[in-house]
């Protein structure tokens, strides 16, 4: 009997690219446009509550609060696409952004130093999440709430418990400068969400994260590289966590080691929301920025209304309740 191949099948590996291809999406009329419907809808409402909602000032406005999340979610939609998940994005938002603020002090280094000390921190952070998750076989949930508490120590290490200030002009002008006429941050978030499209769409390593967050065990038979795939997307997501970070100390002009409380659980909401499953293998960029958007309308919407703080908290939480339902009753839908 003629020992059985164990080579990769390469029909099997285009099979099962094909297969995740088409898993990305949703035929749905409603799937495809509800959410677009659901953010006209809320921006209606809002608008004849409040007409002041839909001036230009207040528009641009929600762009820029709404960047960071935006960021921290696209990252994360990389991960969840894999069939994982990261809650560290809170603290690793602000030991980043400590640790951006430590080199942005005037006359010290060239602006690309901070920067890319923040993003390099983040990235290193999320790399060993990764290889945690898949060379240690740890789950993802217990590996990055290990990577939250840690993180958060870090930062207040590193910071010694207090804020790190007098950073350089040109460091805060990513937080809350213009650049013709469009606020740096928002141009940072599209340059993520675009490039992020276009690798995931278009190129064949995006492909290979559907494949692995669809099936695993199909993706691993048919001869990818599950672990590396896999590592590559909590590095990705630690990246933008990193960036994310550095756009936050710049806003905020310090680097705060108790900065990103909770952002973790905005992002993964906006993911959701957008249609991204967090059993794995279907989503996508566009519909996370259209969730980060919504995310970003109904806070500013609350605040133009005076809504307590509290009752905001309600708000979210209620919201991120209604996402994960959604998702699992369209996951059941796909698997009926």
């Amino acid at each position: 009997m003629r020992p059985q191949d164990s080579r990769p099948s390469v029909g099997g590996t285009r099979r099962l690219l094909c297969a995740a291809k088409g898993g990305g999406t949703d035929r749905s009329w409603l799937t495809r446009y509800g959410l677009v419907l659901a953010l006209v809808a809320m921006s209606t409402l809002l608008f004849l509550a409040k007409p002041n909602f839909l001036t230009l000032g207040n528009l641009v406005n929600v762009l820029r609060q709404i960047s960071i999340n935006g960021i921290l979610a696209v990252g994360v939609t990389y991960v969840l696409l894999a069939g994982g998940v990261d809650l560290s994005l809170g603290s690793l938002v602000a030991l980043t952004g400590v640790v951006a603020a430590s080199f942005a002090h005037p006359g010290e280094y060239p602006l690309i130093v901070p920067v890319g000390m923040g993003v390099l921190t983040g990235m290193a952070c999320g790399t060993l999440n990764g290889l945690v998750v898949t060379r240690g076989g740890v789950a993802p949930f217990i590996v990055t709430l290990g990577m939250m508490t840690a993180a958060r120590g870090l930062a207040l290490v590193l910071s010694g418990g207090r804020p790190v200030s007098n950073l350089s002009p040109a460091f805060t002008r990513l937080g809350s400068g213009d650049w013709l006429g469009v606020p740096i941050p928002v141009l940072l978030l599209a340059a993520v969400a675009v490039c992020s499209y276009l690798l995931l769409a278009n190129v064949r390593l995006g492909r290979y994260l559907y494949a692995v967050g669809g099936n695993e065990d199909a993706a691993r038979a048919a001869g990818l590289r599950v672990a590396s795939i896999k590592t590559f997307a909590y590095a990705v997501c630690g990246a933008f966590a990193g960036l994310a970070g550095v756009v936050l100390a710049a806003r905020i002009t310090t680097g705060q080691p108790n900065a990103g409380i909770g952002y973790e659980l905005d992002a993964i909401a906006a993911v959701v929301m957008g249609g991204t499953s967090l059993s794995g293998g279907v989503g996508g960029v566009g519909g996370t920025v259209l969730g980060a958007l919504l995310i970003g309308v109904i806070n500013n919407g609350l605040d133009l209304l005076n809504v307590s703080s509290c009752y905001q908290q309600i708000v979210k939480g209620l919201i991120i309740v209604s996402a994960v339902w959604l998702d699992r009753r369209a996951r059941r839908r796909r698997t009926a």
